[in-house]
């Protein structure tokens, strides 16, 4: 890699969002291969399940939260990963104040 295809974020320089009621989304460093995102979410949100053509990785920085894909559900705690390709379809849901860095690839042109 050289240094044309390097892209620094810093995190106080990147807007926040609220897609919806409960959740708190900050994009950050992102290429058009890759893009980490910061959810936090809030005590009691559940999200809709749906499904996307992004390959996700989910890790969760902070609190306890509920994913469900493919029928199965796992709780999951900081330090808890979970991997899913695209196409999958999946919820989660916050059990107690939570926070989680998706990892999608390729990016999602609806977040950037």
């Amino acid at each position: 890699m050289n240094q044309a295809e390097v892209i620094y974020t810093a995190t106080d320089a990147t807007p926040k969002s609220t897609p919806e009621p409960g959740v708190l989304r900050q994009v950050l460093a992102f290429n058009p291969h890759l893009m980490l995102v910061r959810h936090q979410f809030t005590k009691g949100w559940i999200g809709a399940r749906h499904s996307h053509p992004h390959h996700q990785l989910v890790y969760v920085t902070r609190g306890h939260i509920r994913f469900e894909a493919e029928g199965k559900s796992w709780e999951m705690r900081a330090g808890d990963s979970v991997v899913l390709n695209g196409g999958v379809e999946h919820k989660a849901s916050a059990l107690e104040d939570s926070e989680a860095l998706d990892i999608f690839t390729p990016y999602r042109q609806d977040y950037a």
